[in-house]
């Protein structure tokens, strides 16, 4: 659930003041939400706006007490396009502003108010962990490193652009699926901090294609996500 590019962004719920209910009692961990019914698009709305109010102080807290140094003043937007389908992501602005964006096709596809607050806490992991800036530096890294092979190898520039390219996508894939992971397991801490279930909202990977373990694969299988989960509340508990 990672992009770089922001979409255009038509709504900011950041300053939402909402009441926060505590989650209601979660189905067995193990249960699939695949069959759960969808909520109406007003119940999965104020979910949202419920998780926000709760979750990004909690999430600010952490990013500052762990990552002083970073910009911890986090912009939550949706995107209301509803040609950008079900996604996520965390991206930065030019000064390094952090941004956690939500399509309002995930916010509806959201089962309950536990994988709203699981997603919206794995996507403020990434940036306290600042997966970015790693992404950013490895993916120039193997540019350079391509790049360079392929000159050495008489190629010309068209050549050696290619290669760069590449390089690039292999860097920038290397560490994706670890990366996925650990804000995976962040993200369950953060959520668990705002008073939700994230093993019940890391249900939501069980309706999602499971990516499997592939080659430079950008997320991992689906079943070693929802362990991490579990793995992580364990040790919390």
């Amino acid at each position: 659930m990672r992009a770089f590019l922001l979409l255009p962004i038509l709504a900011f719920l950041a300053a939402c003041q909402v009441a926060s209910p505590p989650p209601s009692a979660p189905p067995a961990a193990n249960a699939s939400s695949a069959n759960l019914p969808k909520l109406s698009p007003t119940q999965a709305m104020d979910n949202f706006r419920t998780v926000v109010a709760t979750i990004e102080p909690i999430a600010e807290d952490l990013c500052r007490q762990e990552t002083p140094d970073q910009i911890c003043d986090f912009t939550i937007a949706i995107e209301r396009d509803r040609n950008a389908g079900i996604n996520a992501f965390q991206t930065l602005d030019n000064k390094g502003n952090p941004y956690l964006v939500f399509t309002i096709g995930l916010i509806e596809d959201a089962r309950n108010i536990d994988e709203i607050a699981f997603v919206m806490g794995h996507e403020a992991a990434h940036h306290i962990a600042r997966h970015i800036p790693r992404q950013r530096a490895s993916a120039q890294g193997g540019a350079l490193i391509f790049g360079v092979l392929a000159g050495l190898a008489g190629g010309d520039s068209s050549m050696v652009q290619n290669a760069a390219d590449i390089g690039a996508t292999v860097g920038a894939r290397r560490f994706s699926q670890d990366h996925e992971l650990q804000a995976d397991a962040l993200g369950a801490i953060i959520a668990y901090r705002g008073g939700y279930d994230p093993e019940r909202g890391a249900q939501y990977f069980t309706r999602l294609p499971d990516p499997g373990n592939t080659f430079l694969g950008t997320h991992p299988p689906n079943a070693n996500r929802i362990q991490v989960v579990r793995e992580t509340m364990a040790s919390l508990r």
